[in-house]
């Protein structure tokens, strides 16, 4: 008869493929049964979607099969690894900030589709709109509801799987301006945080306020994140700003997972030409310079524009897309960033 002893040492000859450690070591492993030379069980993945899912398996059958073991039930989860935040905001697993040294690069369209990529696979997602001046998740996302109140907080509106709040929500009317200095808006962006029933999360993204200023920086040091993606265009010169956004944000000690390059290039509909209208392969260039990981290109086109415009982001209308594809790999490759940096130091926290 197989014993649990046996078949955990034959697992602890798996290792994870990008953590180099033993599943059991790293407690993935969970449910553990065994029924003769049946063996069922539950790897706990460090991120949803994980692409190594293939290769895990095949590990665990060889390892198994060498003590007997003929057949394997493996179920799959997902449980975030990696620094936590601190106490101050319980419940949220990992906290990243999307920001940009400049306006108009499609932050916040990168921002709302890397957030749904996150919640089709299977992540519980908030996504936290900091831009207070020009708040344009609402419509984004397809929501004009006003928050309701629930114990003195508070609920955030869903939608397409994640929980939202902005600014956007508050005002009387989506035209009125938010004339406010900087201690104002430090203060509505930790009552987000703080006053904002979020519930379990695995990531809540931030879209941060465009450039350099006070305002993001402030945000950086106050609130605890993971780490930062950058968003960038492809030409020279928002590569130079690029550069400017990752020596912000390394001041204010926030790991930087990497950067993404948006509106990279256009793919011609009627002959699948590719066009740099922006140059193209400036996010790379800052990657390198830096030596930060490159997320991954997202491209220039009609419908992604489409999408933020009708509320249906590109990756909801059209999630089998090019498109849409182009989004969950940058997510992907944003949250291995997060779980596969043991080392990594979280703002204000040592990992």
């Amino acid at each position: 008869m197989l014993t649990e002893e046996q078949v955990l040492s034959a697992l602890r000859r798996v290792q994870e493929p990008e953590l180099h450690q033993d599943l059991v070591t790293l407690k993935m492993i969970e449910d553990l049964t065994i029924d003769g030379t049946t063996v069922s069980l539950t790897v706990m993945l460090t991120t949803p979607g994980c692409p190594l899912k293939a290769e895990i398996h095949d590990r665990i059958f060889t390892e198994l099969a060498k003590i007997g073991v003929e057949k394997v039930n493996v179920g799959w989860g997902h449980k975030p690894r990696g620094p936590q935040l601190p106490v101050s905001l319980p419940g949220i697993q990992h906290t990243i900030a999307v920001g940009s040294g400049k306006g108009g690069v499609g932050k916040s369209t990168v921002s709302v589709n890397l957030a749904v990529a996150l919640a089709q696979m299977g992540a519980k997602v908030g996504l936290l709109d900091a831009d207070i001046y020009g708040p344009s998740i609402p419509m984004m996302m397809g929501a004009d509801d006003r928050p309701r109140q629930a114990n003195n907080k508070l609920i955030p509106i869903e939608r397409h799987g994640v929980k939202l709040m902005s600014m956007g929500f508050l005002l009387p009317n989506p035209d009125d301006p938010v004339i406010w200095r900087g201690p104002m808006l430090h203060g509505v962006i930790q009552q987000f945080l703080k006053e904002v029933d979020w519930g379990e999360l695995d990531y809540l993204l931030i879209d941060m306020p465009p450039g350099t200023g006070d305002v993001p920086l402030s945000l950086s040091q106050s609130i605890p994140l993971s780490g930062v993606a950058i968003v960038i265009t492809p030409q020279p010169v928002a590569a130079s700003i690029g550069m400017k956004t990752l020596k912000m944000f390394e001041t204010a000690k926030v790991p930087v997972l990497g950067i993404v390059e948006n509106m990279s290039y256009f793919v011609c509909p009627s002959c699948t030409t590719e066009t740099d209208i922006f140059s193209r392969g400036g996010g790379r260039v800052v990657a390198e310079a830096k030596k930060v990981p490159y997320l991954g290109e997202i491209p220039l086109d009609p419908k992604i524009r489409q999408g933020g415009d009708t509320g249906a982001p590109v990756i909801v209308a059209e999630p089998e897309s090019p498109q849409a594809q182009a989004f969950r790999n940058v997510a992907k490759a944003m949250v291995e960033q997060v779980h596969c940096m043991p080392l990594m130091t979280v703002a204000g926290v040592q990992g």
